[in-house]
């Protein structure tokens, strides 16, 4: 093959985990034989205008970006981090008065990243102190770090992050945050997408991806990647039962 694959990693990651996706496309292209673009988008504006705009072959996608490449445009599941599921923290500053999210108020100001799927779990994790879009002010940012700047400072009452760029932040940010819930849904993740096309690609890069921690020098891979149990098959019909429970939360 001469034409590189573009892989699309989501921009969701937590910056301290960029070198270990540099890191982990440089070792599946030495074991796989294939050439890989690596994209790294720097937010989700970006991510969505490299969707719309480029030829992408394999995409690391959230849940949220997971159900629409998947049932509008045809992507195939073929793998997920292991043990590593997206669950969602919702914090507040560590002084505040309120202990959970019951005791957030109505009109409270709440900060959040364009990340779909965090905000679809985090309102219902909302629900048992009867808040919705309905009776918040939801203030966007461009990264979670960002979230945690508007804490910190004052400016929000709560913040919305996925947990595993929450505890990926350093040991002085959450020294002055608090978490007041932290979702344990299980079932939904981060997934590895191709496109169809590369049916006999998917197959070389799937078997490669799986192997990724047999080696012994792996693990230095896997810990900056923040995913160091490696990686595990993912059915086509698993994805469908993820998309499935996302559809669910929205209604």
């Amino acid at each position: 093959m001469t034409k590189p694959l573009n892989f699309l990693i989501a921009a969701d990651f937590p910056p301290a985990n960029y070198a270990g996706w540099h890191l982990l496309n440089t070792l599946v292209q030495r074991r796989s034989g294939l050439r890989l673009r690596l994209l790294m988008p720097g937010d989700l504006k970006e991510q969505r205008q490299m969707l719309e705009t480029e030829n992408i072959d394999i995409v690391y996608a959230n849940p949220f970006d997971a159900a629409q490449l998947v049932r509008e445009n045809g992507y195939i599941a073929f793998a997920k981090p292991a043990s590593s599921s997206d669950e969602v923290v919702i914090a507040a500053k560590a002084d505040a008065t309120y202990n959970v999210v019951e005791d957030l108020p109505p009109g409270c100001q709440i900060a959040l990243t364009s990340n779909g799927d965090v905000k679809l779990i985090s309102l219902r994790l909302l629900e048992p102190a009867d808040l919705s879009e309905d009776n918040i002010e939801l203030v966007s940012v461009e990264s979670y770090q960002g979230v945690a700047r508007l804490l910190i400072k004052g400016e929000a009452q709560a913040g919305l992050f996925l947990a595993h760029a929450y505890h990926s932040m350093s040991k002085l940010a959450k020294s002055q945050l608090k978490i007041r819930v932290e979702s344990m849904l299980h079932d939904i993740s981060h997934v590895f997408l191709a496109n169809p096309i590369y049916a006999q690609e998917l197959a070389q890069l799937r078997s490669v991806l799986l192997d990724i921690g047999s080696q012994s020098s792996d693990s230095d891979v896997l810990d900056a990647l923040g995913m160091p149990s490696g990686f595990v098959a993912m059915e086509q019909e698993d994805a469908e039962f993820m998309i499935d429970l996302m559809e669910t939360l929205v209604n």
